[in-house]
């Protein structure tokens, strides 16, 4: 049975290891290596961290959330990072997550949930506008990774409930 749970300091280490399986995969994120627990701890809200487990067993994917700015007019604005480990893909992770998150940002008064990704992730995609999530935009050549611009697909999530 898979389960979705607050994400604790006991879960670092697969949290660490999902994360850096998608930094190999070259499709996931800009960034080329995976910090220290205390470093990627710092930079996500601690209330709206979430691990999907089955059976009280290991860590299946991951989902966080920092604030994109400290102004306090972007205080409902957080920018979100999904990961799930690709022995546990097409089970339904991913979404579950995600819906784990709505719920959780929803109670807590955030009216918009954001991230990028590239346009060369279509499963990812997928599972954000299945989750309600819709193009905003595409950023082009924004960024160069690992030698070469890449896209990134600007997605969003604007809650119904809060106005």
């Amino acid at each position: 049975m898979l389960t979705v749970v607050p994400m604790t300091g006991a879960h670092a280490a697969d949290v660490l290891r999902i994360y850096q399986i998608g930094l190999d995969g070259g499709d996931a994120t800009f960034e080329t290596a995976v910090p220290s627990w205390e470093e990627w701890s710092r930079v996500r809200l601690p209330e709206h961290r979430f691990v999907a487990v089955r059976d009280g067993a290991a860590v299946l994917g991951w989902i966080a959330v920092s604030p994109v700015s400290d102004r306090c007019v972007y205080a409902g604005v957080v920018e979100h990072s999904v990961y799930v480990d690709p022995a546990a893909r097409g089970q339904g992770v991913g979404l579950a997550l995600l819906r784990a998150l709505i719920e959780s940002t929803e109670r807590a008064g955030i009216w918009t949930i954001q991230s990028g990704i590239f346009p060369e992730n279509t499963a990812s995609l997928a599972l954000h506008q299945k989750a309600g999530f819709r193009v905003a935009g595409v950023r082009e050549r924004i960024g160069k990774h690992h030698g070469r611009w890449r896209d990134v697909v600007h997605l969003e999530r604007r809650s119904p409930h809060i106005r």
